[in-house]
């Protein structure tokens, strides 16, 4: 099979196109960009476009599909000859499905944790010994590639975004996967400029269900109001699975959480990952692995991709990183810092980066969002709003749609001027944002804080 990627570069793109090519499929692909870690990647399986552009001459009759990514446009010249020469064009989850069509497909899905989730999945599953192919949306630790695809893994483990999935497909990316096991762990209101209403938003979800395999499995988290409803709703029609945040207690080194009369020690903590935990474990067993397997599988497992990372630590000082930027993941992981260290000063910092944070109306989802901080900080550039082709904002803007509780920087260097200012000792520092507050090295900021206490 030979396949061509039209906009190989993107980080979903490039993935699966590695993944394709280590099965043995002639792959090809073209961008007009190509920036790293995906053009390093891509050499080093030997796929790397020769040439950035795009060319009629890409396309020709003996390629048997061609993948369409987000970034392309709808006169690609390339997609065009596609439609020319009738060869069959498939978005990136489209073609997930026809590599999954004949495996159990587990899908996760849900405005927050959804990589967390599969994370911990793809963890016990890997140190239990079970054969799963997977597709997840972060770099993870052990891993080189973020896509596995073979002919012989009986699962599927896919991360279900509700992001559309291509430029002539406008359908949500957990919409194409039809599930045999679904999960959803929360819904709050994001991509507000694709979903423009939270009612809007909400319907995605419950087409999700509606797309379960006949006598498909729902696990569901019952304690967001939204899912619950959806749980009860296709409890006629499928067989589904409530699951809540069990009894846990924070340690110096995690968490213990308590199940089924026997304690638990892990390495992750917070009361929102101890959630995630459990939903990991009905999916794990939907697989046909125990409870108490999967719990002692967990027992190292230290977190996602850029969730809730620690960066640096010493005696007097931590500081983590996270991917948060909806309102739902700000609160929640500023409470599970808090509830970790208790009798420590929490400093909370997050960059509004998103569409949808950067919107002015949006703005007052955000109210009482970092109040479990002690200090509570909100960064943005407003050259990034004007990119984004946004109406600006103020500071005041943003002060009144936290509730007032949060010190504003629109300006990085004035940013970083006042948390080199702080005081350290006996404080964690929690940096949030799914950009990287235009340029921080993180690791050299922890570094030099902790310089900085002596």
């Amino acid at each position: 099979m030979q396949v061509h990627f039209i906009a190989i570069g993107g980080s979903a793109m490039h993935n699966l196109a590695i993944a394709l090519s280590r099965k043995g499929y002639k792959v090809t692909g073209s961008d007009d960009e190509i920036v790293e870690p995906s053009k390093s990647r891509l050499d080093l399986e030997g796929i790397l476009p020769l040439e950035i552009g795009w060319n009629e001459a890409n396309i020709h009759s003996d390629l048997g599909a061609v993948i369409l990514g987000m970034h392309a446009r709808e006169d690609n010249i390339e997609l065009l000859k596609a439609k020319e020469l009738s060869i069959p064009i498939y978005s990136y989850p489209e073609y997930l499905y026809e590599q999954s069509k004949n495996k159990i497909r587990i899908v996760i899905g849900g405005s927050h944790g959804k990589t967390t989730i599969t994370s911990m999945l793809l963890h016990a599953t890997k140190k239990i010994g079970i054969n799963v192919d997977y597709m997840v949306g972060a770099q993870l630790d052990g891993y080189d590639c973020m896509v596995k695809l073979t002919d012989d893994a009986k699962f599927m483990v896919l991360e279900g975004d509700e992001y559309l999935s291509s430029p002539i497909d406008r359908r949500p990316k957990f919409h194409l996967y039809s599930p045999n096991v679904a999960l959803i762990s929360g819904i709050a209101w994001d991509h507000i400029n694709v979903f423009p209403t939270f009612e809007n938003y909400c319907e995605q979800f419950d087409t999700f269900c509606s797309l379960i395999t006949p006598n498909g499995l729902l696990i569901y988290n019952e304690e967001d109001v939204n899912v619950h409803a959806l749980g009860n709703k296709y409890a006629s029609s499928l067989k589904t699975i409530p699951y809540k945040t069990p009894l846990f207690t924070p340690t110096p080194e995690g968490t213990l959480m308590e199940f089924n009369g026997h304690k638990f020690p892990l390495k992750i903590f917070g009361a929102h990952n101890l959630q995630n935990l459990v939903g990991a474990m009905h999916l794990a067993q939907s697989m046909g692995i125990s409870d108490q397997d999967f719990l002692s599988a967990m027992n190292d497992f230290t977190g996602a991709g850029k969730r809730l990372q620690k960066v640096v630590e010493s005696e007097r000082f931590t500081m983590f990183k996270d991917f948060a930027h909806s309102p739902s993941k700000l609160k929640a992981t500023t409470a599970a810092i808090k509830q970790q260290y208790p009798t420590r000063k929490v400093v909370a910092c997050m960059e509004l980066h998103t569409f949808s944070s950067l919107k002015k109306e949006f703005l007052s989802h955000y109210k009482d969002t970092m109040l479990a901080a002690d200090d509570a900080i909100v960064y943005f550039n407003p050259d990034v709003v004007a990119h984004k082709k946004l109406a600006s904002i103020t500071c005041e803007d943003v002060i009144v749609g936290f509730g007032g509780n949060v010190i504003v920087f629109d300006n990085s260097t004035n940013f970083l001027s006042y948390i080199y200012a702080i005081d350290w000792n006996d404080t964690v520092l929690l940096l949030m944002s799914s950009g990287n507050f235009d340029g921080i090295d993180y690791k050299l900021l922890g570094d030099e804080l902790i310089e900085k206490l002596g």
